[in-house]
């Protein structure tokens, strides 16, 4: 085998194109932790099945909708797949864009599902 199949082989096996924007990822944050989604739009790619276990045939593209603060305090990104409806939670990393993350922290705030004047009332 060459240098050159073991450097892409490496290569491959720790970081991915985001299925969004295109972006080559590390597979491993700064920190060391391992990661699943793209550190720049936070999509990710639907290759586990979380409710069989193990690998999806799905394929398709998760896209972040929310965040959820687990009881440890650590932040997860809730994903939804756009091809078949599953919901996964994945840590959110460090060097996540944080614009994405406070979007998406204050949206159920800035865009409730009642009329904010309702408190105008009580």
């Amino acid at each position: 085998m060459s240098s050159h199949t073991t450097t892409h082989t490496t290569l491959s096996l720790s970081t991915f194109a985001c299925a969004r924007c295109g972006l080559t990822v590390s597979a491993y944050a700064a920190d060391g932790a391992a990661r699943n989604h793209c550190p720049s739009c936070l999509h990710s790619r639907h290759v586990l099945d979380h409710v069989e276990g193990g690998p999806s045939d799905c394929e398709g593209r998760m896209s972040p909708i929310a965040i959820a603060v687990l009881r440890t305090g650590d932040w997860t990104v809730i994903h939804r797949c756009v091809r078949c409806d599953e919901l996964t939670s994945n840590p959110v990393c460090a060097d996540d864009n944080q614009l994405i993350l406070i979007r998406m922290a204050v949206r159920p705030l800035a865009q409730p599902p009642f009329p904010l004047e309702a408190f105008g009332i009580l």
